[in-house]
């Protein structure tokens, strides 16, 4: 057991798990599945920055779906309302994520804990509101169709499934070394020494509103983008995409994958959203399968399953450590991290 968890968050797991994600599309007959596993590498990306202001900073952001809707949106009008390629429309949702990510983050994380979680619900509910009402701009309930797709300058046609699935794929990894830099990095621990107390953090000499102001920017970039890549796969979008539903779907990605561990939120939305495809030939009776399936997981892997496994280890390295060598818990979100470097090269 301790040689699989071992495996299970080692460096050459992740190797494998993008081996096997490069040769998927080769070894499954069913171009479906290949589009099923492009949306969720989509998600993916967008819990990512979820993880970021929430699972690393401890800021629930309840808006997050609404900023994910956002980028998709910028795509989705400046491509077909202005006749933009999707490249500069990309870029500019990534713009418009950080300037409104800024806006809503300078009023809001003056608020603290579920204060904090009503007002980005409320902003998650305005941005759905706006989409859905502001017809001259979004075109309302009728959605947008005909986005234009990601251009490959005539060496790869991005209209096709396997294609765009490897553009998305490489966009993920981009962004789970991006999330792994911050979280090795200073401003990763400034962001944890937030997340554990924000006494703590001042007396650190950290800059509150500063930090969690950086930490909501760079999570609502993440989403839009997210967006972005999404509107291109999709090519329609409409006021659903922006339902606050689809937060608490992120939520529950977080919960199944592990708060603040860096392979948790695509674990987490690899096994929802197969889970959810095993389970969608039930029909009506699939929620009723499928919730306590969701239960489950989360009481036996109360950290989320990476989280868990994190915690396993760092116990167990603990008990193996010689008594003198053995360092006082600081209380941070992977106790692994705090234990030995190779849990904290894997958290």
């Amino acid at each position: 057991m301790n040689r699989a968890i071992d495996f299970f968050l080692s460096s050459t797991m992740r190797w494998l798990l993008l081996a096997l994600a490069v040769v998927f599309p080769l070894v499954v007959t069913s171009e479906y599945l290949v589009y099923v596993m492009a949306l969720a590498f989509v998600w993916a990306i967008a819990v990512y920055g979820m993880n970021i202001i929430t699972g690393y900073c401890g800021q629930l952001n309840l808006a997050h779906g609404g900023f994910f809707a956002i980028g998709a949106y910028t795509v989705a009008i400046l491509t077909v309302d202005h006749g933009w390629p999707f490249w500069p429309a990309f870029a500019m949702a990534g713009v418009f994520g950080a300037v409104f990510g800024l806006l809503v983050g300078v009023v809001s994380l003056r608020l603290k804990e579920h204060y904090f979680a009503i007002f980005t619900l409320s902003v998650g509910y305005i941005i759905y509101l706006l989409i859905d009402k502001w017809e001259e701009l979004t075109h309302g309930s009728l959605g947008i169709i005909n986005i234009a797709p990601p251009e490959g300058f005539g060496l790869v046609d991005f209209t096709e499934t396997v294609p765009f699935y490897y553009l998305v794929l490489a966009f993920l990894v981009f962004a789970i070394w991006v999330t792994r830099r911050i979280s090795e990095s200073l401003l990763g621990r400034t962001f944890r020494a937030i997340r554990i107390s924000d006494d703590l953090a001042q007396s650190l000499g950290i800059n509150l509103m500063r930090n969690k102001i950086l930490a909501f920017v760079i999570s609502t970039v993440y989403a839009a983008f997210a967006g972005g890549l999404y509107a291109g796969v999709v090519r329609f979008i409409g006021p659903e995409q922006a339902n606050f539903i689809h937060t608490f779907d992120m939520i529950a990605y977080l919960l199944v994958g592990g708060f603040g561990t860096l392979m948790g939120p695509l674990a987490g939305t690899l096994i929802i959203t197969w889970l959810t495809q095993a389970v969608q030939g039930l029909e009506e009776y699939r929620m009723i399968v499928f919730g306590p399936m969701l239960v489950l997981l989360v009481i036996f892997f109360p950290k989320g399953l990476v989280g868990t496994f994190l915690s396993w280890r760092g116990r167990r390295l603990a008990r193996q450590a010689p008594r003198g060598t053995r360092e006082p818990r600081t209380g941070a979100s992977e106790p692994a991290a705090d234990q030995s470097q190779g849990a904290r090269n894997n958290a």
